[in-house]
């Protein structure tokens, strides 16, 4: 006669969880099954019959049943296994990154994956896996700009303090030109890729129907933007359009105008002699970024310029003042910011900024 197994018990919270389990359509399939098992060994069947109506060997119900009465609901889940060796460890990661420290190969201006594979005799996908964990992205870049000014953090300061904390009862405009902007003329239209995405296209060739020079003076209290088309952006335009301005402005106000170090910008002391309330602000060399008319004419050449067609410079002239009639009544101040550039990001290293 067979020997019969001593009857399960538990908690009736467990039993209820085994339950839930045991009817769950959404847990694991071998959790359910294991719960399932424990059901009824708590309801009295024998090994034999469980084993019979869940179509299991009868040893798979005794071990379940075993560790069931060793550590409850948690023996039902799977026990942590060491798994394969990793063949790629964190020597090869220092590897991988050690190799972009080195000059690229020959014939290549910079490393890439295959390079890097090629360099470590390995795998280019456990190469391209590495990077991506890493966040290191070769094909893509990034430019910046250091101003060699000595005097670079007094100008700043003083640009800084204009937008933050301008002079009581004072108007700050930020003015600059944007010079030689093109009528061209192409073909354009909607393409479909071979992705199925529709994109905007362009006809590879075009034709040029000349230039125009944008004058553009900001006022940074307001937004409210003063504008000037010319042929030409010598000093005499420029002092021409600084006229507009200013016949615009209140005379007893002080102006604070934000310059950058072109050429025609200075040596202007005899037209703000007959402008005692005008003072010019110049950024420092190779920092037009803190100008911020320059935001304005990025809006303007993603909405009116990039991806225009214009037959002649008279269409492009129309496509200019079209875009600032429209910008004018919605105007906002900018907010101005600059995202700061750490030193750790100008020298030519990788490790450093992945350790």
């Amino acid at each position: 006669m067979p020997k019969q197994a001593q009857t399960l018990s538990c908690s009736d919270q467990d039993r209820k969880v085994l339950e839930e389990w045991a009817r769950s359509r959404t847990q694991e399939a071998r959790l359910v099954e294991r719960a399932r098992i424990i059901v009824q060994c708590l309801q009295g069947n024998s090994v034999s019959e469980i084993a019979r109506s869940l179509k299991v060997r009868p040893n798979t119900v005794i071990d379940w049943r075993r560790r069931f009465e060793r550590e409850g609901l948690a023996g039902l889940t799977d026990r942590a296994r060491s798994g394969k060796p990793p063949r790629y460890d964190a020597d090869f990661r220092k590897k991988v990154l050690a190799v972009l420290e080195q000059l690229p190969p020959k014939g290549q201006a910079v490393w890439d994956g295959p390079a890097i594979a090629r360099h470590l005799k390995t795998s280019v996908h456990a190469v391209w896996r590495v990077l991506r964990k890493e966040g290191v992205c070769l094909s893509r870049q990034r430019s910046w700009c250091v101003s060699t000014d000595p005097e670079f953090s007094v100008k700043a300061a003083d640009i800084v303090g204009l937008y933050l904390n301008p002079p009581e009862k004072a108007l700050v405009i930020s003015v600059d030109e944007k010079p030689s902007i093109q009528a061209l003329e192409r073909g354009t239209g909607y393409v479909e890729t071979d992705s199925g995405k529709i994109v905007r296209g362009f006809k590879s060739t075009y034709k040029r129907h000349g230039t125009l020079n944008l004058f553009a003076a900001l006022e940074v209290a307001t937004g409210a933007i003063h504008t000037q088309i010319t042929r030409q952006k010598r000093r005499l335009e420029f002092l021409a359009f600084m006229d507009q301005v200013m016949a615009e402005m209140p005379e007893d106000q002080e102006i604070h105008v934000i310059l950058d170090n072109y050429c025609i910008h200075k040596r202007n002391d005899p037209w703000l002699s007959a402008h005692p309330n005008v003072f010019f602000h110049f950024t420092p060399t190779s920092a037009s970024w803190l100008n911020q008319v320059e935001i304005w004419f990025g809006i303007l050449s993603r909405k009116a310029l990039k991806g225009g067609s214009f037959r002649n410079v008279e269409e492009l002239r129309h496509a200019i003042e079209a875009f600032v009639a429209v910008y004018g009544p919605t105007a906002k101040p900018f907010v101005w910011r600059k995202r700061e550039v750490k030193g750790s990001q100008l020298r030519n290293t990788i490790v450093n900024l992945r350790n």
